[in-house]
């Protein structure tokens, strides 16, 4: 039974990813800032037979990054698999845009990532296995998107991140992955204010080649492959997971 810590747990793909994990016997550790929404998937993940915790933590904070990380390790060990999804995305302008904006945005989709990575790694390296895969975007991977400047540069940062990781990590047997999703049906996504909303969703779902669009499940899978001896040769890749949408434009 592997431990897997997934950030951003409580909703969309980082809840459809702890699902998938927990189907295959792992033990999860969802961790959001949404309580209620973490604690009640961990409960249902239970009530279907998996092994499931919700811990609270805030990917802003590096002591909540380093309390939640040790209590997992004294409970349960080193962590086997890290799933940095975490995240929020702002619609504004840029001649608007303040410096608290656009340091809270990169502070959760990019900082987050590696004080969870940070703070698990010791331990990983000991043991010398373990799994870390983030979760980027089509935005700042491949193409920019009109008034998300911020969200923009912190997705296009995790891809290098984690080439960056999986060059100091591949040493002690650690593999680094990211994903970049296209148009995902979540609750950031249907946003009407900050993201497309459903008619927009909706409006774009003839550009996919693929014909529909995807679903937490689509993500969770490829995370679940990326973090499986099955990719045990491949360290340092996004992976881009949008029914063909980018080869399209």
């Amino acid at each position: 039974m592997r431990n897997v810590l997934i950030t951003g747990a409580s909703i969309g793909i980082g809840k459809g990813t702890a699902t998938a994990f927990a189907a295959l016997g792992d033990h999860v550790v969802l961790t959001d800032i949404l309580e209620d929404e973490g604690a009640t998937v961990a409960a249902e993940l239970r009530r279907a037979g998996g092994s499931a915790e919700f811990m609270r933590l805030d990917v802003t904070s590096t002591a909540d990054a380093n309390r939640v990380v040790a209590a997992v390790e004294a409970a349960r060990g080193p962590i086997d698999v890290i799933v940095a999804n975490a995240g929020i995305a702002h619609k504004i302008p840029l001649q608007t845009m303040s410096d608290e904006l656009w340091n809270h945005t990169l502070n959760v989709d990019l900082s987050g990532m590696v004080r969870v990575v940070r703070a698990a790694i010791d331990r990983m390296k000991a043991a010398r296995r373990g799994t870390i895969v983030c979760i980027s975007s089509v935005v700042g991977t491949a193409y920019g998107w009109r008034d998300h400047v911020p969200y923009s540069a912190a997705k296009a940062g995790v891809a290098g991140l984690v080439k960056g990781l999986a060059i100091d990590l591949a040493p002690f047997a650690i593999r680094v992955n990211g994903i970049a999703p296209g148009l995902i049906r979540t609750a950031q996504t249907l946003d009407p204010v900050n993201s497309v909303g459903a008619a927009g969703l909706e409006a774009m779902t003839p550009r996919i080649p693929l014909g529909w669009v995807g679903e937490p499940r689509d993500i969770a899978d490829v995370v679940v492959f990326l973090a499986s001896d099955q990719a045990r040769y491949i360290t340092g890749q996004i992976i881009t997971v949008d029914g063909g949408l980018l080869v399209a434009l």
